[in-house]
Formats: structure tokens, sequence, C-alpha cells
């Protein structure tokens, strides 16, 4: 069984898509050599068939998932990977500590306003890509020039954001576990303070902030779940009339389903959702 299109993943969680033609089928995890731009690279195939053309259709408006993949799958991933090739792309992942250093050496000799967060060898050593972060645009063409005769390859210079920085570094959130952005969400997507306060959330920013500086990416795809969730509940600070008189909306309780109510004379009293839409009538 063959499996036109394929995903493959590469370091700092990048993934790209890839046609597969052989009639020996492939796995996830299965390390494979690809087309790459003016040469090959090494990956490990992440998904395929039926969720690898989904996940390779998503964003494209305006086609169909198929198209997508025409549009996107072009390369070909070229064969298996041996055991000698993956030997020499751990080789080169154990090298891009020292490159790191080395161009961040050559950034602060070029007084250039930026950070280095990584850098990546192709598999065949015929491209190395430096991804930084800036906080304004970066006129770095002198710094290739010095860093392709030091490392006598093609150089290309990658800005990326604080999140993809974060994505491409991975690490562990103050939930105990690995980053969202880089272990399970499919795209970055912009976190808005407007979706804290639709949660009633702090809008301290380092409460609500991942490591990367921004907003939480996990506020995002909870959002929805609060707004449809809220819509049964009576919005806070308005006057409702109970079966004893007059009250004023304080506070909701979604997870618990009941409502915090204050009557004209100062007291409170706090009743389950389903009692409040009996004695309101709703």
């Amino acid at each position: 069984m063959t499996h036109p299109v394929v995903e493959v993943r590469f370091k700092g969680n990048r993934l790209e898509y890839f046609t597969w033609q052989s009639a020996e089928p492939v796995a996830p995890h299965d390390p494979v050599i690809v087309e790459a731009e003016r040469g090959q690279d090494l990956g490990r195939v992440s998904a395929l068939g039926d969720i690898a053309l989904k996940k390779c259709g998503r964003g494209c408006a305006g086609c169909s998932l198929q198209d997508a993949a025409d549009q996107k799958a072009t390369r070909r991933i070229l064969r298996r990977a041996t055991r000698e090739d993956v030997q020499a792309a751990e080789q080169l992942r154990r090298s891009e500590d020292d490159v790191r250093r080395k161009v961040r050496d050559r950034v602060r000799e070029h007084g250039l306003p930026m950070k280095v967060s990584d850098a990546e060898w192709q598999w065949d050593r015929r491209k190395l890509t430096i991804y930084f972060t800036a906080e304004q645009r970066v006129d770095f063409r002198a710094l290739v020039r010095d860093l392709a005769s030091m490392f006598r390859t093609r150089i290309e210079l990658r800005q990326i954001g604080a999140r993809d920085e974060a994505r491409r570094l991975s690490g562990v959130g103050r939930c105990g576990r690995e980053y969202c952005s880089a272990s399970w969400l499919p795209e970055l997507r912009p976190v808005s303070l407007s979706v804290a306060k639709d949660q009633h959330l702090s809008l301290n920013p380092v409460q609500i902030s991942g490591p990367c500086g921004r907003l939480l990416c996990c506020l995002h795809y909870e959002h929805d779940f609060y707004v449809q969730s809220r819509k049964r509940f009576p919005k806070e600070g308005k006057v409702l009339r109970t079966s004893v008189g007059l009250e004023r909306v304080l506070a909701v309780d979604i997870f618990r389903e009941r409502v915090t109510l204050r009557g004209e004379e100062g007291s409170t009293r706090i009743v389950p959702l389903g009692q409040l839409n009996t004695e309101t009538g709703v």
C-alpha cells in the first residue's frame, strides 16, 4: 500500500510534506531521505495516509484537501535512511551547539541586534539554517558572507517569532507538560487579551503568559468551551426576578453549574442553574 502524501518531521518540530510512491510501505518514526532545496535532508515520518492529507491541506483556503496536497507535497521521499545515514545526522546534531556559539560570536562582532536561537544543518551539509529573533528588521548581509566563508556552505538566516522559538526549542510549561506548541498544537495563532477576559482570568500578563513571554496558547483552544458554556448562564450584573424578589447576578460557576446572587437587602445566596431557571421561568 502506498501513501501519496507523507508528513515528515525534522529538527525543531519542523514539518514538511512529501510524496512516497514505492510499493514498500513506510511507518511512523521511520527515518527517510527526502528531496530538499538544492540537495537532500533526513527526517522521520510523523503522519501518513488520510491524516497526512488533512494536515497537508489545513490552512489552504479556496481549494480541496487533495488540491492542497498537490500544491504542498511536490517533493519526494527518495528512500529509507540507512543506519549510516542516521548516524551522520546525529553527528551533525551534536555539532550544532558549537555552530550556534560561533554564530553568536560573529553576531556580536558585527554588532547586530538579534538573538540566535538555533542552528540546523541540512543532512548533506549543503545548507546551514540559522534561526534568530529580533525586535526589528536586521541587515545581516555582511554576516551571511562571513558565515558562508567560515562554514563553506549555503547560509540561510531565518527570523522567527517568540512562539516559533518556543516551538523549536520546546520545554516544560507551568502545567508540568511539554509546550503545547511543541507537542501537539497543529498551528500557532495569535492570542488576544479578550480571550482571557471571556474566561474571567486575571489580566496580569505574568500570570497568563507562557515561557515565550506571549499569552498562553491554551487560552485559545479552551476559549470556545467557555463562550458556549456561558451562553447558558445569565450575565454578571443582570437583575433577575426570582422567588425571593429582585436579585443581581454576582458570579457564575460554569463547572459547578451554579450562580451567586445578591438581593436588594444585601444578602447573597448560591443557586444551582436548574433551580434558577425554574424560579425565573426560563
